[in-house]
This record gives structure tokens, C-alpha cells and sequence, in this order.
């Protein structure tokens, strides 16, 4: 649950022509402590700033090879990526609790099924350019 809960804050959007929404509901306080146990895993494991993590998240999307790997750090964490980085929306979607979120999610993942990119890093750094570029408002990582 907590792993489910934690991926749907990362990833869920509806499309808008906005900056971030950050204030004190959003991102979830409770969501950003769940996630904060994903971050402090994958972080080390591949030297990504918190810069560059918040950059991304609340800025320009930029390419970073430390941040692309712990994209993919994540999706392996949570469990919802295959060995060819290719992650399984199915599995992704069902792990959604709440249907309204769910399809909100599902809205925003329309245009990100096939990944494109020579390695996992790559794969993983694609579907979230994608997510964020689909929903600018809703979309944080951690």
C-alpha cells in the first residue's frame, strides 16, 4: 500500500499549462514522508543531488544521468517495471486506491506507454518527461 500510494503521488497529472502545484496539501505531507524511504534508498545508490531531483520536480525537465538512474531505482523499487524498462500500467493502475485518482492517472499515462531509450536509466527518465509534460501541475518527484 504504502509503496502504491507513494508511486501515485509521483506520477499522477491531467494536463494543464501551469507551473507546479505546491503549497501546503500538495504535494501530500503524508505522501512526501512515505516517499521520502524510496528517495533515501535510491539516492546513494546513484549519486543523484537533491538539486537536480528538485529541479526536475518543480523546474525545467533536464537531462541528468544520476537523476535518470534514480528514475529507475524508483520504478524498481515499486516494483512496476520489467527488466526491459518497460513499465506495466496495469500493474501500476490496479495499485491505485481511489478510482477518481486512477483515472486521473490513467489520463495522464494516454500518450506514455513506449518508452524509448538505449538503457533502463534512459527508459525510466522517458516516462517521467512524459508524466511531467502531460501534467505540469500535479506531477512531483521526491
Amino acid at each position: 500500500m504504502m509503496k502504491s500510494v507513494a508511486l501515485l503521488m509521483l506520477l499522477l497529472g491531467c494536463v494543464a499549462a501551469q507551473g507546479p502545484r505546491r503549497d501546503a496539501e500538495y504535494p501530500p505531507p503524508a505522501i512526501l514522508k512515505l516517499a521520502q524511504h524510496f528517495h533515501d534508498i535510491c539516492a546513494p545508490k546513484t549519486g543523484v543531488t537533491d538539486a537536480a531531483i528538485k529541479e526536475f520536480s518543480d523546474g525545467e525537465i533536464h537531462e541528468d544521468e544520476n537523476l535518470k538512474c534514480y528514475m529507475n531505482c524508483l520504478f524498481h523499487e515499486f516494483e512496476v517495471v520489467d527488466d526491459n524498462g518497460d513499465v506495466h500500467m496495469e500493474k501500476l493502475f490496479n495499485a491505485v486506491p481511489s478510482e477518481k485518482l486512477r483515472n486521473v492517472l490513467m489520463e495522464a499515462s494516454k500518450g506514455c506507454i513506449h518508452p524509448e531509450g538505449d538503457t533502463l536509466c534512459h527508459k525510466a527518465w522517458w516516462f517521467h518527461q512524459c508524466w511531467k509534460k502531460a501534467d505540469p501541475v500535479h506531477y512531483f518527484l521526491v
